[in-house]
């Protein structure tokens, strides 16, 4: 038998998915809060919670930003019309925002990443991006340092 859904399992606002690592395989230099053209299906699903960014990211198709990767679960009671489940979703942002994001990505290292999913107070399905270039290992390793003495140094004043 089923499981009765309430509707305080589904989610109105608030946060559907967050990319963890964005910050630290990536030096983030510029956010961006983009619109999803979406499905009902992807809709519905995302109210329930399941989606997953962690290695979306974005690419250009003819002058129009797209989200490549993306994983957005197939709705339960979908019925015969679905979706798939990684497919390109396209960005809403404005036409000065596409311009400066596409002359960033045609630079060497830059990347388009996913950072956080979330439905805004309208209950419109956000996606925040920030546009930013790839660490190398040796930058990975000085983030680590950087974290570790600043919470050694928090212990220490709070004693």
């Amino acid at each position: 038998m089923a499981k009765n859904k309430k509707n305080s399992d589904y989610i109105s606002t608030g946060l559907i998915a967050q990319n963890r690592r964005a910050h630290f395989d990536y030096s983030i230099n510029e956010k961006f809060e983009a619109g999803l053209v979406l499905t009902g299906t992807e809709v519905k699903s995302l109210r329930q919670g399941h989606a997953n960014i962690n290695e979306a990211y974005g690419i250009i198709e003819a002058d129009e930003l797209y989200m490549s990767n993306m994983f957005i679960s197939a709705y339960d009671n979908q019925g015969y019309s679905g979706h798939a489940e990684r497919r390109n979703r396209k960005l809403l942002l404005h036409h000065r925002e596409i311009i400066k994001i596409t002359s960033a990505l045609n630079r060497k290292g830059a990347t388009l990443v996913a950072i956080k999913l979330y439905f805004d107070k309208h209950g419109r399905a956000k996606l925040e991006i920030g546009l930013g270039m790839g660490k190398k290992l040796y930058d990975k390793r000085e983030t680590m340092k950087e974290r570790d003495w600043n919470r050694e140094k928090a212990r220490l004043l709070a004693h």
